[in-house]
């Protein structure tokens, strides 16, 4: 089955599920398409070439199946891939199509708020290597301060959907503790699986600082960005159609995948 002139959503596991499901309730008029690369999870500690070569892989895979434009709801992929997407590869193969990211509109919305002096950034190693959230946020604003950890237990811990309760606080903590005690205001959950865990970090954190997740930033500014480029939206089909591929059939992501969805969810293998 093929669903033409689509919004494609790719991550390497569940957590752009997240985003998938908050664009669908926000837009949900459009035909959409999520590919998760579970089978080649995670992406966060993988070289540049790999993490590159996976995105582009996952981009065609998209592409050929009908979408127009892509998002790429995986900071790694956004972090390490996209520049070289848009600049090189588009151009080259999909010149009439778009490929875009997570953390640039999550770093739009956090700057223009002018209550954020110091962000604390969660994500994975490379994400958070790639340093690509200072070097947005000093484009906007030099003022603010960012202060990064990498948390590289969390994603599998989420996908398992097995660790305990005190396991889950102790890891959080160790991670959080580094960005606290710079007295942050605002808390960027720089990976969409960190999303799963919002309100056990929230406690953590407190009130004082300001947790943002990328699924509440994303489908505003997806929505800002089709009004600016309508001869982009124009060519994406309104049947609200919705298709689910995975890289791998695996009882776990189907069970917690349709917990949050709260219902059954047909997916589908994909090679890439």
């Amino acid at each position: 089955m093929k669903i033409n002139k689509s919004i494609g959503v790719f991550d390497s596991g569940l957590g752009g599920l997240r985003i998938f499901k908050s664009l669908t309730d926000s837009l949900p008029d459009y035909n959409y398409i999520y590919l998760g690369d579970n089978a080649r999870l995670p992406y966060g500690s993988r070289s540049f070439d790999v993490i590159y070569k996976f995105t582009v892989e996952a981009v065609d895979f998209l592409f050929k199946n009908g979408c127009e434009i892509v998002i790429l709801a995986c900071n790694t992929a956004s972090a390490e891939s996209l520049r070289k997407i848009q600049q090189e590869y588009l151009p080259k193969n999909y010149p009439e199509k778009r490929v875009l990211g997570v953390i640039v509109p999550t770093v739009e919305y956090v700057a223009n708020d002018l209550k954020s002096k110091k962000v604390g950034v969660i994500g994975t190693q490379n994400t958070i290597n790639s340093k690509v959230f200072i070097k947005e946020f000093h484009k906007i604003n030099s003022e603010i301060e960012v202060f990064q950890k990498a948390s590289p237990l969390l994603v599998p811990l989420i996908e398992s959907g097995e660790g305990s309760t005190e396991i889950e606080n102790t890891v959080l903590k160790n991670y959080l503790r580094t960005l606290t005690s710079q007295e942050i205001d605002t808390l960027i959950l720089g990976c969409t699986h960190y999303g799963f865990w919002k309100e056990k970090i929230k406690r953590i954190v407190g009130n004082n600082v300001r947790v943002v997740c990328e699924e509440d930033v994303v489908p505003r500014k997806l929505k800002d960005y089709l009004q600016r480029h309508p001869e982009i939206e124009k060519n994406i089909n309104k049947e609200g159609e919705r298709l689910f591929y995975l890289t791998d059939f695996s009882y776990n992501f189907k069970y917690l995948a349709e917990k949050f969805f709260q219902e059954k969810i047909n997916f589908k293998k994909s090679t890439l």
